[in-house]
């Protein structure tokens, strides 16, 4: 019965570790360029956008509707251009909570005089009972809690991303990947979001502040990042165990 418990837990290990026996003595492998629209994962995004708006040309004017130059416009507008992210994150955040609580409570009842049947409470109660002194209580509870969080990051990158569809109000789905391999490590970074022509710089980047619906994940793989991460044994008696 025992064996039959365990039988799952190992299977899961060794799916686990198959990847990385399969590129002992070799660094982790650059992911192939591939479209990311072509992933079964991806979605197109559907975000509220105001109803189309046709706007006329003017026969007697050179400005191009939507350009900031009389020249053509640089930056990235249609599906397919390319445009460059700034990732700048610098988030210092420290939050302190701390929470105190007393409370004392006493009460008393006695039953000196009732119309004279304070006499005939021994009939009902055992002789040893005083009707002066029926009940006394006395309780007190103190609670005291404190909790502090802190995070401090600091990520500067730079990503090309590609417009994947245009919304109906102009603005952009974009998305880019990038990896880097040195020596036995790979780091990977992705990024997505909607941005509005409007935001992109002159020289066709934007701050990935601008993005709205971020996602922006950071990390890698390879020798190192396996050293870091708890064997799949660890984390599923993590995730089970209650104490």
């Amino acid at each position: 019965m025992r064996l039959l418990m365990i039988m799952p837990l190992l299977a899961l290990a060794a799916c686990g570790q198959a990847e990385r026996l399969s590129r002992v003595g070799r660094p982790p492998p650059l992911s192939p360029i591939t479209n990311p629209t072509a992933d079964p994962a991806w979605r197109p995004v559907s975000m509220p956008t105001p109803g189309p708006q046709e706007v006329a040309a003017p026969s007697n004017s050179l400005w191009r509707q939507g350009s900031r130059t009389f020249l053509r416009d640089q930056r990235a507008a249609q599906v397919g251009d390319l445009v460059t992210i700034l990732v700048a994150v610098a988030d210092d955040a420290q939050l302190q909570n701390r929470t105190q609580s007393s409370r004392t409570n006493t009460a008393s009842l006695a039953l000196p005089n009732l119309l004279g049947l304070e006499a005939s409470t021994n009939r009902i109660l055992p002789n040893s009972v005083d009707p002066s002194t029926l009940l006394n209580t006395d309780s007190s509870n103190v609670g005291n809690g404190q909790g502090e969080v802190r995070r401090n990051e600091a990520i500067n990158l730079r990503v090309a991303a590609t417009v994947l569809q245009n919304l109906p109000n102009g603005n952009l789905v974009i998305a880019g990947r990038q990896e880097v391999r040195v020596n036995n490590e790979l780091r990977e970074l992705s990024i997505q979001g909607v941005l509005r022509p409007q935001d992109i710089a002159s020289d066709n980047t934007v701050r990935h502040d601008r993005l709205a619906e971020a996602r922006i994940a950071y990390g890698g793989r390879g020798s190192l990042s396996d050293v870091q991460q708890q064997r799949v044994g660890a984390q599923i008696l993590d995730a089970l165990l209650p104490f």
